[in-house]
């Protein structure tokens, strides 16, 4: 067995993507937090863009979640992608569809006055209505893929992807971007329930995402402060 060390950053998504795979190999690792306004001389030598995550292998150093997250899908059990080239394939690029939405997720808590917010909100908005769409047209495969995940009865990458996604919106105000969408709400609440997705943040992290969202300002920070 391998010595992993997930090199990590409290409140990164990312990282907690590679914490959830993690979890669900069963495997120990050790994790080991850096300040990321701070950087360390020893981190910036393992990460070439110094951002978390990086996943030590024996001392080995990988970066970038994706990398990690399918490295350790090829080599520990169980397999959390599909099988088959095509629906492999399918997955991963609802991977990036998640970075994707983290990124729009950034924009809200960035959003300097409510008309900022609520192009962040009405952007984000879309893209849990493609996400909805696609969770219908899975349910209406001659297989069903019905929930309660991505992949219907199996776990995988896409859904340790989007549980970090979800979690922001247990301290940041939905504000009807889950409306209507029953497919994303059952989704997002077995994702909450899933031990590994629990796990992959300290007890502290809502306190610290609060604090953080209030330390930039704007109108999401307004709305907290109430």
């Amino acid at each position: 067995m391998s010595r992993l060390t997930l090199i990590s950053h409290a409140l990164c998504p990312y990282v907690q993507r590679a914490a959830i795979v993690l979890a669900e190999k069963g495997v120990a690792f050790e994790r080991v937090d850096v300040d990321l306004a701070d950087k360390p001389a020893w981190f910036l030598q393992l990460s070439p863009l110094g951002k978390t995550p990086v996943l030590r292998v024996d001392g080995e150093p990988l970066f970038e979640s994706a990398v990690i997250c399918e490295y350790l899908d090829e080599t520990l059990p169980p397999r959390l992608h599909p099988a088959a080239p095509l629906a492999r394939a399918r997955e991963r690029a609802w991977v990036e569809f998640g970075s994707a939405v983290l990124g729009g997720i950034a924009a809200l808590y960035s959003a300097a006055d409510e008309l900022a917010l609520s192009q962040a909100r009405s952007a984000l908005r879309s893209r849990f209505e493609q996400l909805e769409a696609a969770l219908e047209a899975a349910s209406a495969a001659p297989v069903s893929l019905t929930g309660p995940w991505f992949g219907g009865a199996r776990f995988g990458l896409v859904d340790a992807a989007f549980g970090p996604v979800f979690r922001y919106f247990e301290v940041l105000p939905p504000a009807g971007v889950f409306d209507a969408l029953p497919r994303v709400q059952a989704w997002r609440a077995a994702l909450a329930g899933r031990p590994s997705v629990r796990g992959a943040v300290a007890a502290d992290y809502a306190a610290r995402l609060h604090a953080f969202v209030q330390a930039r300002g704007g109108a999401v920070a307004a709305q907290l402060g109430k």
